[in-house]
């Protein structure tokens, strides 16, 4: 039963206890219960807005590979970044680079410009890949 409310909830975390209720056969106060229960074990970290980057003014989105210039350097990479708000996502990953980045910026200036920000503030090397588009992003993982 758990995995029918995530399931709904990943697709429409909108979605009220009231309809919940109704496509999991439960009652309102049992599917509340079940939701906070899950909110407490942390399988459901919480309910966000997906916005359209495009509409808000952030159009181009890329992915930057970064690598520590010096390898006998601290791994505090994502510590070092957190401050910069144009990183959607940090990603530590197995291969040649040590995390890829997901950003999103107005114009291809402005991703140069994080470009050498990211270079300073963590004293890396970047590869960076422009996403050109996104047929889907965010789909719920299969329950």
């Amino acid at each position: 039963m758990d995995r029918q409310i995530i399931a709904l909830l990943a697709r429409d975390g909108r979605m009220s206890f009231t309809d919940l209720a109704k496509e999991t056969g439960l009652s309102v106060s049992a599917v509340h219960q079940r939701v906070r229960r899950l909110q407490k074990r942390g399988v459901i970290k919480g309910f966000t807005a997906q916005l359209d980057a495009e509409q808000i003014g952030l159009p181009l989105t890329a992915f930057v590979s970064i690598k520590p210039i010096d390898p006998a350097a601290p791994d505090d990479a994502p510590e070092r970044l957190a401050h910069l708000p144009q990183i959607e996502a940090c990603h530590s990953v197995a291969g040649e680079e040590s995390y890829i980045l997901k950003v999103r910026v107005a114009t291809p200036n402005d991703l140069e410009e994080l470009l050498q920000q990211i270079r300073a503030a963590a004293n890396v090397s970047t590869r960076t890949t422009v996403v050109l588009s996104t047929p889907y992003e965010d789909r719920p993982p299969p329950l």
